[in-house]
Parts: structure tokens; C-alpha cells; sequence
């Protein structure tokens, strides 16, 4: 199949764009983080109900608040993740303190993962992972993770981060973004539709684009909350 210019740039174009506005809310403050994931939650809804009329038709009230554990709490953890509240009891005030470093951990790791995973399968995938997306491989996937996982401790060594933490985020949230994908996959075949929208060109929409974040950040946040 010869190379298309005009399809690349528009994804590469729509891929700059998007990096830009995810790196501007993620690293701004934190009024920036929330309103990114409150649209991000909006979009993702908004496909969602979509989708469920395609797969339900005239039954589809009957599912929608599925989308309140698909989409609404991991958003709201999310947030959680990224915030703290302090009370200075001296003059009785409240802050709110943003910390970027594991919802960026998160984000960055599904990407890297996301792309070292179509890079290995690209190059070596021979073993198909699962009917639901037949593109996807175990190769890939495997390679993907283990990439992801290792680029995580690179960075943590460089930055002086906690290196164990932040290798364990990544895998978590490779592991668990993967399953994501493949969820989503399964709910556009259920719905015979190829993408959940189409507010990104050549990307699809927005449950396209956050599907793995979705599964992700309540994995993650477990293991917070749990083992640290």
C-alpha cells in the first residue's frame, strides 16, 4: 500500500495538537488539570451514550450508568490522585496542593507503552493477542510493557525519583491500559462502528484516545491507597 502523505500529516498535525493540550493541562496548575479531565470526561460520556444506542437501541437508559464506573469514577480518581488539601490550623485556612508526578506518570507511561508496543509488534509480531483487535499481538504487547516499564526507570533514575514506584505505575498502568484498549475495541464491534468519534482526525474521538487511561488510573489508584 503506497504511503499517504495527506493522512499522515493530518494525524501528525492532530497528534502535536493533542500532545499540546494534554502537556498544557497536566503541567500548568491544577484549575488546568481539572478542566482537562472534566472536558475529557464530558467527551468520553458524550461517545459513550453514543455507543450504547448503537449497541442497545431502544434499551440503552438501562446501561448508561455503566458509564458512571467506565468513565465517571476513574476521572474523579484521577483528580484525586493529582490532589491534596492542606489545613493550616494556625489561621484556620484550606490549600489545595497540585501534584503533577502521578497522574503525568500514568499519561506518559500508556503513551510510551502505546508506542513501543505497535514498534515491536510492527517488527516481530507474529502472535495475535486477542480476536478482539486482530492487529494487536503478543509480541507487541509484551514488548511494549517491558519498554515501557524500563523507559519509566530511566527517567526516574535521571530526575532522582522513587525508581521502584515509578517502574511499578508504569507496568500497572501499561498492564491495565492494555485491557482498556481491548474493552473499547470490544464496545465498537458491539456497536459495528470504527471509531467512537470523530473530534481528533485520524484519531478517532475521545474514548479512542483515553480508552487505556480509563482502566489505568483506578489500577493505579489502588495501588496508591493500598501498598504505599
Amino acid at each position: 500500500m503506497a504511503f499517504n502523505w495527506k493522512t499522515f500529516k493530518t494525524r501528525a498535525l492532530t497528534a502535536i495538537i493533542f500532545v499540546g493540550i494534554m502537556l498544557t493541562g497536566l503541567l500548568w496548575n491544577y484549575w488546568s488539570f481539572v478542566i482537562l479531565f472534566l472536558v475529557i470526561h464530558f467527551g468520553c460520556w458524550w461517545e459513550f451514550v453514543k455507543l450504547i444506542k448503537k449497541i442497545y437501541d431502544k434499551k440503552y437508559l438501562k446501561y448508561i450508568l455503566l458509564g458512571l464506573i467506565y468513565i465517571t469514577i476513574p476521572i474523579l480518581l484521577m483528580i484525586d490522585l493529582g490532589t491534596e488539601l492542606r489545613t493550616y490550623t494556625i489561621n484556620n485556612t484550606n490549600e489545595i496542593i497540585y501534584h503533577k508526578l502521578i497522574p503525568c506518570s500514568i499519561i506518559f507511561s500508556i503513551w510510551i507503552n502505546d508506542t513501543m508496543a505497535y514498534i515491536v509488534g510492527s517488527l516481530i509480531g507474529k502472535t495475535p493477542l486477542s480476536k478482539i483487535s486482530p492487529k494487536k499481538t503478543w509480541e507487541g504487547t509484551l514488548g511494549g510493557i517491558i519498554l515501557a516499564t524500563f523507559v519509566a526507570g530511566v527517567i526516574a533514575w535521571q530526575f532522582d525519583l522513587n525508581i521502584q514506584k515509578i517502574v511499578i505505575i508504569a507496568g500497572i498502568a501499561s498492564i491495565a491500559g492494555t485491557l482498556g484498549d481491548l474493552l473499547e475495541s470490544k464496545l465498537k464491534r458491539m456497536a459495528d462502528v470504527k471509531d467512537s468519534g470523530n473530534i481528533m482526525p485520524g484519531h478517532g474521538g475521545f474514548l479512542d484516545r483515553f480508552d487505556s487511561l480509563l482502566l489505568a488510573i483506578p489500577a493505579v489508584w489502588l495501588y496508591i491507597y493500598f501498598f504505599i
